[in-house]
């Protein structure tokens, strides 16, 4: 259907690629890949005829039906559903024949423009619209809303729900989840899975494209290549030519170990239950991502804030939401030092005003909001771009930043932390103004980690950053001693960074038992979905179907979540206990004037030397139930 010979293009005098030969197939499904700025926009461009080609050809079949997503909406006072039939253009070509037919009363045309109509499915158009925009997150209030009444980031679900709807044998699709939450992604993938034309897909979500692809198309030192198997079967065999590259192996055993010691505890406990195994599986998994990412440009970590309060925050019988609209009720969140929690919830549940409250950026309709001495908050929201100063620089305003916390730090120490985020050389001197979204969204992370707090807020803090930044963001969130409450519609990275969810539904916060899979389940009942581990595997293009999951399953997945919470709790707990027990064996404590304090360490002792019982009591019981 679509060949690359030879192809090469240069955008403003930068070679993007040069000699790219590759073919795809009618029906095979591509994931393009790649850093920003290596060509993946401009390649779309050239299949659309909009750029021309330096060199070589590319062929596309002139029959072909291409099905293309807008990236801007302009405001009209169009109602939406007929935004979206208005993808369908032969279906708006007929209708605009009939009404003018039956206007004229010509009746003789009527009639066959009625079966020309019925022979596209004409009749059920706005019936499919309405479910592509419910699919991807609108309300049936929304349905005859105006295109005008919607923000950017919906408008911009319009324009894919669009896309959709139009008739194609080649879909491109540039960076479709950029504007979804969690829900309306699995919800794209499940319809691509069903989609049988043939896709051209550009995003950084990598679960999404080992989900939505069979193949990748690599962009990378001015070349494309073409890899058979989705995004983690591609990163698997990039991660075998890398780790060959001993020049590299220091910094892939660094990698690697961030990775270790974030599951070490499943390692630890593997003589005392057959299913910790998994866990070292699934270490094995991590390992190869590790690799993978040796020659990434990003190499940061987030550090803690010495001083920490126990809760750092909490919301006691809580009211959450604007002026006199209540969006949560009876909400009770305590955040403890060492929590790491995933929001889930459709867009629009209430997991930003929930993560706003938390900050204490908006007030409380009701109850209390109880914050700790030395709470020390990072927070990264979906505007966070918009409060950079863009005619100030990098260094500039990390700069200001130093002199506030009163660190008076050398400009050498300045430059080498924003070369983590890889604003290097002269880049750090250039004003916010001529940078992209990517960098513009590294450099807001760049200021919040700089604070070193106890307690990060992130909502939604992958859009615009590239695979490579998600990947060195993910261990850098490992390897945070704070608290962590994060909002994301990047599951790779809510599985590695978070180990416990709260529900965010019908107004109403709740724990959730189940993992990410569960939750894929929950959204999409009736579809069919690959576990994780089928998903680290898969090499070919070939579909895999999959049963559903029995009760069994279910309450295996159930188990192994509440395991991992039980195990996040005693380590904490031992945390706790070894600080109590050093003291203890500390002699001065004995002292005459001492002697005193050793009563509250004696009773915290026996406190937590309890709590520490009853969890492993659970675990235990909960080993021998998944054995069984």
């Amino acid at each position: 259907m679509l060949s690359l010979n030879n192809l090469a293009l240069r955008r403003g005098g930068n070679v993007l690629f040069e000699n790219s030969t590759f073919i795809v197939h009618r029906g095979n499904k591509v994931g393009l890949i790649g850093a920003n700025g290596t060509g993946k926009t401009s390649l779309f461009k050239l299949i659309l005829g909009e750029l021309d080609s330096d060199r070589g050809e590319l062929e596309l079949s002139q029959e072909v039906r291409i099905a293309h997503m807008a990236q801007e909406v302009e405001g009209t006072s169009q109602p939406a559903v007929e935004f979206v039939m208005a993808g369908d253009m032969e279906l708006t070509r007929i209708n605009e024949a009939l009404a003018k037919a039956e206007a004229e009363e010509r009746f003789n045309d009527i009639a066959p423009l009625h079966e020309a109509l019925d022979s596209i499915d004409g009749y059920t158009a706005r019936t499919r619209a309405e479910q592509l925009m419910a699919g991807l997150g609108f309300e049936p209030t929304d349905i005859n809303r105006p295109l005008n009444d919607f923000s950017g980031g919906w408008r911009i679900r319009l324009s894919l729900a669009r896309t959709l709807m139009q008739p194609s044998d080649l879909m491109l699709l540039d960076e479709p989840t950029n504007h979804l939450d969690l829900d309306a992604i699995m919800w794209l993938s499940e319809w691509i899975r069903k989609y049988e034309g043939t896709l051209l897909l550009i995003s950084h979500d990598r679960e999404f494209l080992d989900e939505s692809v069979g193949f990748i198309a690599y962009l990378h030192q001015q070349r494309i290549e073409l890899f058979t198997g989705n995004y983690s079967a591609f990163e698997h065999l990039k991660a075998a030519r890398l780790a060959e590259q001993q020049s590299n192996f220091e910094k892939q055993q660094r990698e690697i170990a961030h990775m270790q010691d974030f599951v070490r505890r499943f390692r630890a406990k593997a003589s005392k239950a057959r299913q910790a195994q998994s866990r070292i599986k699934a270490l094995e998994r991590m390992e190869l991502i590790a690799p993978a990412h040796i020659d990434s440009p990003f190499s940061f970590s987030i550090q803690c804030a010495e001083k920490i309060s126990s809760p750092l925050v909490s919301l006691q019988d809580a009211a959450l939401g604007y002026d006199t609209t209540t969006v949560l009720h009876n909400v009770n969140v305590s955040i403890e030092p060492g929590d790491r929690i995933g929001l889930l919830g459709v867009n629009g549940a209430g997991k930003t005003t929930l993560v706003k409250s938390l900050r204490g950026e908006i007030p409380l309709l009701d109850g209390n909001r109880v914050e700790g001495t030395n709470l020390e908050v990072g927070y990264f929201s979906q505007h966070q771009l918009d409060d950079l100063d863009l005619s100030g620089s990098a260094m500039l305003q990390l700069s200001r930043l130093d002199q506030a916390l009163g660190k008076s730090s050398r400009e050498q120490a300045l430059r080498n932390f924003l070369g983590g985020f890889n604003f290097v050389g002269d880049k750090v001197l250039e004003p916010v103004a001529s940078f992209s979204g990517g960098e513009k969204a590294r450099l807001a992370l760049a200021l919040i980690t700089y604070t070193e707090p106890n307690l990060l807020l992130m909502d939604e803090p992958t859009n615009h950053l590239d695979i490579d930044m998600r990947q060195a963001l993910t261990v850098a969130l490992q390897t945070f001693a704070g608290a962590l409450i994060l909002v994301s519609h990047d599951r790779h990275l809510m599985a590695n960074s978070v180990d416990r969810f709260i529900l965010i539904e019908a107004g109403q916060t709740g724990p959730y038992e189940g993992d990410l899979a569960d939750y894929r389940q929950k959204v999409l009942p009736g579809g069919e979905s690959k576990t994780q581990e089928q998903q680290k595997v898969i090499e070919s293009p070939a579909e895999v179907a999959q049963p559903k999951p029995t009760t069994n399953h279910k309450r295996a997945r159930q188990i192994r979540t509440r395991m991992k919470t039980l195990e996040d709790r005693m380590e904490r707990l031992q945390r706790k206990l070894d600080d109590v027990e050093k003291e203890l064996g500390d002699p001065d404590r004995y002292q005459a004037e001492a002697v005193h304090d050793i009563q509250p360490l004696l009773r915290d002792q026996a406190e937590l030397k309890s709590q520490l019982e009853e969890l492993e009591l659970e675990w235990i019981e909960l080993g021998e139930e998944l054995e069984s």
